[in-house]
Formats: C-alpha cells, structure tokens, sequence
C-alpha cells in the first residue's frame, strides 16, 4: 500500500473519529425537571465529596477525597477545594464563580486556562473548560466535558470526561454530600 493509498484511506477516518468524539448530551433534555439545581445554594458552606479518576480503558487510577467551602456575595462566588488523595498527596483550588443569570455560570481557577462555562438546566448543570493537569514533570492542557446532576438537596453526582486533542484520555467520577 502506498503512502498516498494510506493517506486517503486514514485521513476520513481520522477526521470521524475526532467528529464522534465531540458529541454531548443536550442540557435542554433536563428543562422541568425536579429538582432545580442552584449552584449559589448546593456550593454555599461545607460539601464532601468522593471521587476517582480512571483512565481510557476504565482502570482506576487515583482516588480522592475533596472537602470543599463555598461564600456568595450577590452573584460572585468563591469555591475552595481541598484534595486529598490516596498516594498522600493534597492539593488545592479555588474557584472564583459568577452567576449570570438564566441558568449560566462563569468560572476561573488559576488552573484553569481562560474561563470555565456552565449551563444549568433543572438538576443538571454542563461546565466545559480547559484544565493545565501535571503529570511526568510537564503540564497538560486537558479539555474538560463535566456534567453534575442534583440528586436530592443534599446529592450532587459528577461525571467528567477528559481529553487531549479530541481523544478520550479518561474520566473523573465525584460524589458531593452536604
């Protein structure tokens, strides 16, 4: 097979790959549904949260426990998350949030390259952003695909998928408590 052959051959392949891999659910399939998610109310004061990080192939890699505090003056909040994770390791970030009204949200980090946007719609919420993840001594910018879903006033369950130039490199599984 020559490299021309080959080309055309990968090339459309490549391209519907990296096509199927952007899809998502649609947020607006949770209009009316019960119960609201508020995130000026579920992220105000103390919240648990448990969770682990599983690579492409679904092996958990990295599980962490996150005690989070969360203030709102008006429409701005602040989020501080507090890592711990099964190596030993700790880490923190600190979410810097706005609400801007009809559902949408704003979000910066330091870790976090430009903002952070969400859409809540009923109990769920969609944030998409990018994230500067280290790992072997390098910082990875990852794309961030998160999806939370309000359970009852006290459950908040997130899924994250994560990927690098349009390719699944794994997911995050949280559970939040109040």
């Amino acid at each position: 097979m020559t490299m021309i052959t080959l080309k055309r051959c990968l090339l459309p392949l490549i391209f519907c790959c990296l096509l199927a891999s952007c899809g998502s659910a649609d947020i607006e399939v949770y209009r009316g549904m019960e119960p609201q998610l508020d995130l000026r109310q579920f992220f105000n004061g103390e919240v648990q949260a448990w969770g682990q990080f599983q690579d492409r192939s679904g092996k958990v890699v990295k599980r962490f426990q996150v005690r989070m505090v969360g203030s709102w003056t008006g429409n701005d909040g602040v989020l501080q998350e507090y890592f711990h994770y099964d190596d030993g390791r700790s880490s923190q970030r600190i979410w810097y949030l706005t609400d801007l009204g009809g559902g949408h949200y704003r979000g910066k980090a330091a870790d976090i390259v430009g903002e952070a946007s969400g859409i809540a719609v009923g109990p769920a919420l969609h944030w998409r952003y990018t994230l500067r993840q280290p790992a072997n001594n390098k910082i990875y910018e990852v794309s961030m695909n998160d999806w939370m879903y309000l359970q009852d006033e006290h459950t908040l369950i997130n899924r994250t998928e994560m990927s690098k130039f349009g390719f699944h490199i794994g997911d995050i599984t949280l559970f939040f408590r109040k």
